[in-house]
């Protein structure tokens, strides 16, 4: 990685780029089950759009094949996307572990189906024990789902460490 391009560095002098993760579990922070996603909402897509309108959303080719064609503008595909995104970038994440980019990501939007589904990869951030306080929670009415959670998480141990310059 070179971290030179990037303009957002911590005290230590380290680059660091900050990004801002989505992804969609169910009760049992499950994303995936036999490398297909458990469940998807087309309300909760729209959502998603509307939230990061403005700036990059970057998925990949699995994810993005639930989102209607051509793409929003604001979509790059890309397998890379979480080597590549960049400061305040949005990321939407359905069928990677995510725990090796933790120091890289400042706030987690969890979308919750609030449903148990067979899982056999399951988010791997340790939320509050790493150190993430859980900023807001909305519920709204999914087209699939009659209930969504959405939590978002913010890092407090990253918010002491990086500096924008």
């Amino acid at each position: 990685m070179d971290w030179k391009r990037y303009k957002c560095y911590n005290t230590r002098g380290k680059g660091r780029f900050v990004l801002i993760l989505y992804t969609a579990v169910d009760d049992r922070m499950g994303l995936t089950f036999n490398h297909r996603r458990q469940s998807q909402d087309r309300l909760l897509r729209s959502r998603l759009l509307e939230e990061t309108k403005g700036g990059r959303l970057w998925m990949n080719h699995y994810t993005a094949e639930q989102f209607d064609t051509p793409l929003v503008g604001n979509i790059i595909v890309d397998e890379e996307f979480l080597n590549k995104a960049e400061k305040r970038d949005f990321c939407f994440v359905e069928n990677l572990l995510v725990a090796k980019y933790k120091n890289h990501i400042n706030k987690i939007i969890l979308f919750k189906w609030n449903r148990t589904y067979p899982a056999d990869t399951y988010f791997d951030i340790s939320l509050e024990k790493d150190g993430w306080k859980l900023k807001s929670v909305l519920e709204f009415k999914g087209n699939s789902h009659e209930k969504i959670t959405r939590e978002e998480w913010v890092n407090e141990k990253q918010k002491e460490k990086i500096t924008v310059v």
